[in-house]
């Protein structure tokens, strides 16, 4: 050989030798007699603690160890005899003390004869490999765990097509688990939400939304989705998406909401609809009798000195006689004949079909007479007698709300004429009209000359008494009248748009006072504000806040804002944005006479707020009247469900307050504790407050602490 062809023979060996170490493969040569290594790349010298040097002339068991080169003798034998190239797995010790897998490919080597003089060892490690797959089998037997031990129903779909259920979703659906693997997962979607679902599905979303499935005998199943991806093996080790839904029965959850949303459109002592229903139903109607070009009437009821009945004869005797009265006009009327009941002894009708002034008038006696009618009670025969006023459409007003006022304006001119009878509403009544502007008049001079106070009343923790909030309440101080209670002028504020600068003195005034008593060591708590639609929609309302907070030198954390449901029922994208930065101020939020109108649940679980507080027309009907007990239960635990403080308004007795207990109520407010006073006495209270509050029994009266 030439001195060029050695030096050529010498580079190829030296690249080859480059190649083979840089290869991620041990890789190695032994020769057939006594299978002496004659070659190893230093992966492979590595991998049992040698280099490429001292490994050379070495035989396997040498290398490997007895006990290997005995377990994979039969691979080598194999390979020797077939020719053929021979792959295997085993594990190796590793440094760290854990087992290491690897996998390992024989190929002979055969002279020219074609007999087979030697085999090359090819060596991969494929640890990382092997502990992902028990890892995966470890997960998929802790998931298979879970549907199982899971009390909602569980169920994969890949591409559409179910690929395990676990069982309570086939209890839910009344099937076995070989009627739906294999099945496409639309096959038990409702038909009319298909497509919905289809779409959520091609979409890969993952998403929480309700929907409806098919029992197996055909009924349908109203259920929340909340849809997964996730990523497991597919054919030849490639991932591929699966879904996973997690499948809620709803149906407690519909029928609670059904139960509360009657509650909520319904009085609860006779049943008929309340305020907020009559007048959306009655609105509806107006609009279908002002397409057809026909009248209605719709007649406002009041019963006359129905509050002797009560202080003579006690409430509950009040509200039989109310629940006679409700039953009476009813069935006096038609079945389509619309029948509310306003509050207290008021109680409003919508008319259809024959509504001229005769027909209506016929009517009016026919429930004159009805409700008139002595009940039995007790062994005493008592009656009470109505005023009724009536208004027509459309000759008296276009919608439900100028209708109702003509009526209550018809109502009280005939109170005024002696009571138990009808009047029609006519223009000649506009005399209330101008009464109500002289009381504006007189109110805007009452903003200009600062005629206002503030009372407050203690809210207090109903398992101990701990004092827990206070309540800032407006009075105007009237100088022929003296006190007047907001419910008399806050209305006419709040039209005449008043109940922005009233609001504003409100919300500075109390925070001022809370800030004092807070600085001299009295009062460790917020104060609770009202505030009014119009505040709350106005565009300076947050920079109102911040302005008062600044003003009275105090943190968000003092104040407590009292909005009502109307106000959630806005869209909640103008709404959250506002509560969301109360909340980043430190300002709580409580939601006043809560069950007086109709909030969606979906809004009370969006919105950051912190307090319901049970309208005081629920408690006073505690702890006697059914409907009441009902009402205030549902609302008691809607707000442990959603995380909410519920307080509870006006109560007034010790038996109001333990039912309130028992209920697990949170909070309590009313004159139980302490009647809304002046900030003069408010404060001789905090002073003379005992630190540990004590109860008094059922049967004893509050003592003035609460």
């Amino acid at each position: 050989m030439s001195p060029e062809e050695l030096r050529a023979l010498k580079a190829e060996l030296a690249q080859f030798h480059r190649v083979s170490n840089a290869v991620p493969v041990a890789m190695a040569y032994y020769e057939r007699d006594g299978y002496v290594c004659r070659y190893a790349n230093e992966g492979y010298a590595q991998m049992f603690g040698l280099n490429q040097q001292s490994i050379l002339g070495r035989s396997v068991a040498q290398i490997i160890g007895e006990p290997a080169a005995r377990q994979i003798q039969p691979q080598v034998d194999q390979v020797l005899s077939t020719l053929e190239a021979v792959r295997y797995e085993r594990q190796l010790p590793g440094a760290d003390g854990q087992a290491r897998f690897i996998e390992v490919h024989l190929l002979p080597h055969t002279d020219d004869a074609g007999d087979a003089v030697g085999a090359f060892v090819l060596i991969a490690d494929i640890t990382r490999h092997r502990r992902a797959e028990a890892a995966l089998r470890d997960s998929e037997e802790r998931l298979a765990k879970f549907m199982n031990a899971s009390a909602e129903g569980i169920v994969f779909h890949r591409g559409g097509i179910i690929t395990d259920v676990n069982p309570p979703l086939l209890q839910l659906l009344g099937h076995a688990l070989q009627d739906l693997v294999g099945r496409p997962a639309l096959d038990f979607v409702a038909p009319d939400v298909r497509p919905q679902v289809a779409d959520v599905m091609a979409a890969g979303e993952e998403i929480r939304y309700d929907t409806a499935l098919v029992h197996r005998d055909g009924s349908r199943l109203p259920v929340e989705f909340i849809v997964r991806t996730m990523l497991v093996p597919g054919p030849g080790q490639t991932l591929e998406q699966q879904r996973m839904t997690i499948v809620r029965d709803i149906r407690p959850r519909l029928e609670a909401q059904a139960r509360i949303h009657h509650l909520a459109h319904h009085d609860a002592l006779t049943g008929l609809p309340n305020r907020i229903a009559f007048t959306d139903r009655a609105n509806e109607l107006l609009a279908r009798a002002r397409a057809e070009g026909r009248p209605l009437a719709l007649l406002f009821l009041d019963l006359d000195h129905f509050k002797r009945v009560n202080d003579s004869l006690g409430h509950p005797v009040g509200d039989m006689l109310l629940q006679t009265v409700a039953g009476r006009i009813t069935t006096t009327l038609r079945e389509a004949d619309l029948v509310s009941r306003f509050g207290g002894d008021e109680f409003v009708l919508l008319l259809h079909g024959e509504a001229s002034e005769a027909a209506v008038a016929e009517v009016a006696a026919r429930l004159l007479a009805a409700v008139a009618e002595p009940l039995d009670v007790e062994g005493r025969s008592i009656s009470v007698t109505p005023s009724i006023g009536v208004a027509l459409f459309p000759a008296h007003g276009n919608s439900a709300a100028d209708l109702i006022k003509h009526a209550d304006t018809a109502m009280y001119r005939a109170k005024a004429r002696g009571r138990a009878g009808y009047e029609f509403f006519h223009p000649q009544m506009a005399e209330a009209a101008r009464a109500e502007l002289a009381m504006e008049s007189r109110l805007l001079q009452a903003v200009r000359d600062g005629e206002f106070v503030l009372h407050y009343q203690p809210q207090l923790r109903v398992s101990d008494g701990a004092l827990v909030g206070v309540e800032a309440l407006i009075r105007w101080d009237h100088p022929e009248q003296g006190l007047v209670g907001p419910d008399d002028f806050m209305p006419l504020a709040e039209a005449r748009r008043l109940t922005l600068p009233i609001g504003q003195w409100v919300l500075g005034t109390a925070l001022a006072q809370a800030q004092r008593w807070h600085q001299s060591g009295l009062l460790r708590v917020a104060v609770a504000v009202n505030v009014s639609p119009l505040q709350f929609r106005s565009p300076g309302f947050l920079a109102s806040i911040e302005d008062a907070l600044a003003d009275a030198g105090a943190t968000g954390q003092l104040l407590e804002l009292e909005i009502t449901e109307r106000m959630l029922m806005q869209d909640t994208a103008e709404v959250l944005p506002v509560l969301n930065r109360l909340r980043a101020m430190g300002v709580r939020v409580a939601v006043d006479d809560f069950g007086t109108g109709y909030t969606s649940l979906r809004n009370l679980q969006r919105l950051p707020l912190d307090r319901l507080k049970i309208d005081r027309g629920f408690v006073a009907g505690l702890p006697d009247d059914g409907g009441s007990v009902a009402i205030v239960q549902s609302i008691i635990q809607l707000g442990r469900g959603l995380g909410l403080q519920v307080l509870a308004e006006g109560v007034a007795t010790a038996a109001q307050r333990d039912l309130l207990l028992a209920q697990g109520c949170d909070l309590q407010q009313g004159h139980l504790a302490l009647a809304p006073q002046s900030a003069q006495v408010f404060e001789a209270w905090l002073r003379a407050r005992p630190v540990r509050p004590s109860w008094p029994s059922s049967s004893a009266a509050p003592s003035p602490a609460g």
